[in-house]
């Protein structure tokens, strides 16, 4: 009767160590997923933002249409992208086409001075500040899971229910380099 016992037991201990590994995979993998719409929510916020910083450098520098254009068209690409990379591809696109915007700056001091303007740089510098540390948040709750999917006995109940690791956000080679700017 003990032999039993002890082996319904053993089935329920390690029932509740599975459901306990299931749930704490389930709660790292939404804590992923809420990172990743951090980062859309600044993103969102910082593209609302985009519009209006183009049309107050327009009356200033008509004549760097280009730098003006790639914004709109990364700012476009990212509204449309289909997967999370395309989406970091067009949001890395774009933060180079505003740096740029901002180095273009300098050569016009009434564009510098003008209060529109500086109040959308503050505010979009504030944005990116954001966007840098939802990306580490982000970036935290990806080693999180993926260490919990890859670490034994955890990695056994994470394939079973078919858990799969998640993808870094990482700067591509481009976003690492300095911005050119020429004349």
């Amino acid at each position: 009767m003990s032999w039993w016992v002890i082996l319904i037991v053993v089935i329920v201990l390690i029932a509740l160590y599975v459901i306990s590994v299931y749930n704490s995979l389930v709660r790292l993998r939404n804590a992923v997923q809420d990172q990743k719409s951090q980062i859309d929510v600044e993103l969102k916020k910082r593209f609302d933002l985009v519009p209006n910083l183009v049309e107050t450098v327009k009356g200033y520098a008509k004549h760097e249409k280009g730098t003006l254009e790639d914004i709109v068209k990364a700012r476009n690409t990212y509204a449309t992208a289909n997967s999370t990379e395309e989406g970091l591809q067009a949001d890395g696109e774009l933060t180079k086409a505003i740096n740029r915007l901002f180095a273009l700056a300098e050569d016009y001091p009434d564009l510098k001075a003008n209060e529109n303007f500086l109040q959308l740089q503050e505010e979009l510098k504030g944005i990116e500040e954001k966007i840098g540390y939802a990306r580490g948040f982000y970036n935290d709750s990806v080693l999180k899971l993926n260490n919990k999917i890859q670490m034994f006995p955890s990695n056994i109940i994470a394939s079973i229910f078919g858990f799969v690791k998640e993808k870094f956000f990482e700067a591509t080679n481009e976003e690492k380099e300095n911005v050119k700017v020429k004349f």
